[in-house]
């Protein structure tokens, strides 16, 4: 059995965030191109997790990343164009049950570039 796993999303300048949460995933795999992002995992229980999107710009898939939690998988996805807000993650305009934006960190763009850099390189970091 295969389900999309709960996915939240936010903006910024120069890259999109997603969060695909899953716990205890094991082979994740995150292949990001340039319109689409795929992602597949198993959580403990051999659950596979698999989600596509079609994604609303181009992206820079070179400069795109991810990290691993115990609880989650985070894709930091580099915009093409920065600086050009993003309405919505999905080329088309729906809205798939799996996705939600992530109120917590969303937030307006005045003077956050330098709050966005430090997140970069904290999760390059790890």
């Amino acid at each position: 059995p295969r389900q999309a796993a709960r996915t939240l999303w936010y903006d910024r300048p120069r890259y999109v965030y997603l969060e695909f949460c899953v716990e205890d995933s094991r082979d994740v795999e995150v292949v990001i191109e340039d319109q689409r992002l795929v992602f597949r995992c198993k959580n403990a229980d051999g659950v596979e997790f698999y989600n596509e999107i079609n994604l609303y710009a181009r992206v820079n898939s070179k400069d795109s990343q991810q990290k691993r939690s115990d609880r989650s998988i985070t894709c930091f996805v580099r915009k093409w164009k920065e600086k050009e807000a993003w309405p919505r993650i999905t080329r088309e305009n729906i809205k798939p049950a799996w996705l939600s934006v992530d109120f917590d960190n969303w937030r307006d763009w005045e003077g956050d570039e330098e709050v966005e850099r430090a997140m970069v390189e904290q999760y390059a970091e790890v």
